[in-house]
């Protein structure tokens, strides 16, 4: 097994591209979230912010009836579209072209839902993330790995990987069993944690930012926002998922010293992003 590469600053001005003078909304990607259920709208409010503050010009949500208001309020700069189900998505569908789609945050595992996200990946050619409960569903349906487009990124925290790979009895077991997985279908396995680690293949990405402050409700839900929207931009997957966990641990350091572990929130990840990447734009001067 490699020795892991190190996401550093070094590493990350690899792959970071500056925003054009005059780019437009057009140009900058559009993103779309497929987020949500009843009681869980948090989440796609989440991750569609978390993707609007990292740079691409437009961010849809697609989400079931009922988080249609709160979306429109929480954030105006989103657009929606809704599902036929007042409180879980049962048919994805869609006549945007997004550059990236982000799946899974508080989807739930609802039988619709499962057979929603099938559909969805049996038609799907679009650049994808998936997180939370479509890499639950996946994992009751591992059939459905060979569906998914080459260089799909998941971003499953360690009960989820369990839950995809099997279980593991030391840690080079896990690296070794995940590496198989990646090569198998193909896909960047982020495997999130402490440090957070990439896997591409025979290639291993340890992240160097981030701190305990980021074991906090919604955490995820952000990442796979700044993922998305990173996607959106037309990055490769493996420079999105490395600069997204990048940027996303590099909040939590920017704000410790102001909230402390314990008062920072996944919201406090958003507010700081713009930090971040004003961290890595003064790096290149």
């Amino acid at each position: 097994m490699m020795l892991p590469i190190p996401i550093d600053l070094k590493e990350i001005l690899k792959h970071y591209k500056t925003i054009a003078q005059h780019t437009h909304k057009g140009i900058q990607g559009h993103a779309l979230l497929i987020a949500g259920s009843y009681g869980k709208i948090g989440a796609a409010v989440l991750a569609s912010k978390a993707a609007i503050k990292s740079g691409c010009g437009l961010v849809t949500a697609f989400v079931p009836k009922c988080g249609y208001e709160i979306i429109q309020i929480a954030i105006p700069e989103v657009m929606v579209l809704t599902d036929m189900e007042e409180k879980y998505i049962s048919k994805i569908a869609f006549e945007i072209q997004p550059q990236a789609i982000g799946i899974g945050p508080g989807i739930g595992q609802d039988e619709a839902t499962q057979k929603a996200v099938h559909e969805f990946l049996e038609n799907n050619k679009i650049p994808l993330i998936m997180d939370a409960d479509a890499l639950n569903i996946l994992s009751q349906n591992k059939s459905w790995l060979s569906l998914l487009v080459s260089k799909t990124i998941l971003t499953p925290h360690p009960k989820e990987l369990e839950r995809l790979i099997g279980k593991w009895t030391s840690e080079e077991e896990k690296f070794q069993k995940t590496i198989a997985f990646s090569k198998e279908y193909n896909l960047i396995v982020v495997m999130k944690g402490a440090p957070t680690h990439i896997i591409d293949g025979e290639t291993i990405y340890q992240n160097t930012t981030g701190n305990a402050a980021l074991a906090t409700a919604g955490s995820g839900d952000v990442l796979t926002g700044i993922i998305s929207s990173l996607l959106a931009q037309s990055y490769e997957p493996i420079q999105a998922a490395i600069l997204g966990v990048y940027l996303h641990g590099l909040t939590a350091d920017i704000a410790l010293p102001e909230t402390g572990y314990q008062s920072f929130i996944a919201s406090d990840i958003i507010s700081n992003i713009g930090k971040a990447f004003l961290s890595l734009d003064n790096s290149r001067k």
